[in-house]
């Protein structure tokens, strides 16, 4: 009977494990001093990124001369995972209008309006007529950002278009919906997605095949968010920038335009088509929300990409690669250190994010098995919790009910990552209307837990294949449960109050 219970776990293993489908390993791996760093200097960048305060490391690749030189996946994280990179999500659009208008079907001096005459406001004013898609690409718009506008209405570019415009060109002002009418804008100009055509023209030669994007209510690709895609793939598209646009002697974005998307275009903004200049002398970063990074390094043949999420300034993580990384880099290869190298694999094997913290059982634990609790109102629209207690194996298993009536169970192990594969999406740090259409299901959580008094249970969930992770606090008592919830995306812990049912 054992057996057939064992058959059966590892069956179920290989079916869950199965869905993750992905292109890792097709880059080549290097011992870092054959590329001319030192193993040493790789495994303290590593230590020095899992270290920094208010952020969990989600991956990190480092790229000489086109191989992996160090890669590391804290667990619960892994290679297969696929991320969503936020306005990195920027820097492929405007490679996706590059490829429109080398085929001539775009122009940098295309007025922005005639791509959408239905969504126009009765009065145009002259500077609406004038704004152009070079002024999307350069984030000069003349229309003043606003960040909620997509949380609030499905129709983003008809209120877009009917806001007032100041000359364009003239103001650089960031705003995410500058590049979600350019998304829209090349959909209108090939009749094809952004996802759909770059996979034709970019991703398919390079294999990348793992990516997908959110779709906007109006039916586009979301542009300045929502690209959804590995690590490696990044990687990829940080190298094919690196050299040009040329990919294995294939040269699938025009060198002239990568160019241009790496040259500043107003003085002092850093900015290019859909890119930021940085820190590092003649370095282009791709850069997004909570820390997501594709940084291009051409002077040391490099590219560096760290997914996370952090609430801290992202120029700690960069500079930690310009400032202790970029000066140990050698120009020819440097004698092998097998010592250093064998530490730098070890460590790369052995990183995981912290476990929630606490003892595996309670003397108390029994008492709240099995016991649902009604939710008071919470931003998470969760209705009730019902929690479960293994004491043999060290799990835990907490069913939520949502204000659908649907019921979802996380589950948690003590000192390890338990798995769950979940029907519903994770929390998410942004709420545009039509959140997660177009990114492929199911999502996955993994979890952990400890008892930090009888009363008092830790728990820790990782969504592995989003960016997001909550700290759970259950303080159980005489009235019932107080529950704090605390996303790693803010600082703000929310607590609900639960009443046994």
């Amino acid at each position: 009977m054992k057996k057939v219970v064992i058959l059966s776990l590892v069956l179920s293993l290989s079916v869950c494990m199965g869905q993750l489908r992905a292109q890792v390993r097709e880059l080549p791996r290097a011992v870092p001093e054959a590329e001319g760093v030192p193993s040493g200097a790789v495994a303290a960048l590593f230590d020095s990124l899992m270290a920094l305060p208010r952020t969990e490391i989600h991956s990190v690749m480092v790229v000489r001369h086109g191989k992996v030189i160090g890669e590391i996946y804290p667990e619960p994280f892994a290679p297969e995972y696929r991320h969503t990179m936020y306005s990195c999500s920027k820097t492929f659009v405007g490679a996706a209008v590059g490829l429109a208008i080398e085929e001539n079907r775009l122009r940098l001096d295309d007025r922005v309006g005639a791509f959408f005459p239905e969504m126009l406001p009765d009065s145009v004013s002259a500077n609406l007529a004038d704004m152009t898609v070079r002024d999307l690409l350069t984030m000069t718009s003349g229309i003043t950002p606003d960040w909620n506008m997509r949380s609030q209405t499905a129709e983003w570019i008809r209120t877009y278009l009917a806001k007032p415009v100041v000359e364009p060109g003239s103001k650089f002002q960031y705003d995410s919906i500058c590049t979600y009418l350019l998304s829209a804008i090349v959909q209108k100009a090939t009749g094809e997605t952004v996802l759909d055509y770059l996979k034709r023209h970019v991703f398919a030669p390079m294999n990348i095949t793992e990516v997908d994007w959110e779709v906007s209510p109006e039916g586009y690709n979301t542009g300045g968010w929502g690209l959804h895609i590995q690590s490696e793939s990044l990687a990829k598209f940080g190298l094919l920038l690196l050299n040009g646009g040329n990919w294995q002697g294939r040269q699938l974005l025009p060198a002239s335009w990568v160019k241009q998307m790496m040259t500043e275009h107003h003085a002092g903004t850093g900015y290019g088509y859909q890119m930021w200049r940085g820190e590092y002398p003649g370095a282009w970063d791709l850069d997004g929300a909570l820390g997501q990074y594709v940084l291009i390094i051409p002077d040391k043949d490099m590219v560096v990409v760290i997914t996370e999420c952090t609430l801290i300034n992202g120029l700690n993580q960069r500079r930690l690669v310009w400032n202790r990384l970029l000066p140990e880099v050698a120009d020819a290869p440097l004698p092998a250190n097998a010592r250093a190298y064998v530490r730098l694999q070890k460590k790369q094997q052995a990183v995981s994010l912290p476990f929630a913290k606490g003892k595996a059982n309670s003397t108390q634990a029994a008492r709240f098995a099995k016991e649902s609790y009604i939710l008071s109102g919470n931003s998470y629209g969760w209705q009730s919790v019902q929690l479960d207690f293994d004491k043999e194996a060290k799990t835990v298993s907490l069913d939520i009910t949502g204000k659908d009536g649907k019921t979802e169970q996380l589950r948690f192990g003590h000192k390890c990552w338990l798995e769950t594969v979940l029907a519903g999406c994770p929390p998410y740090s942004i709420r545009p209307v039509g959140s997660f259409e177009g990114i492929e299901r199911p999502f996955r959580a993994a979890g952990s837990y400890g008892w930090t008094e009888p009363g008092v249970l830790r728990l820790k969930v990782h969504y592995v294949d989003w960016v997001s992770s909550l700290d759970l606090t259950l303080a159980f008592g005489a009235e019932g449960l107080t529950l704090d919830v605390k996303p790693n995306f803010t600082d703000a812990v929310e607590t609900i109050s639960g009443t046994p049912e």
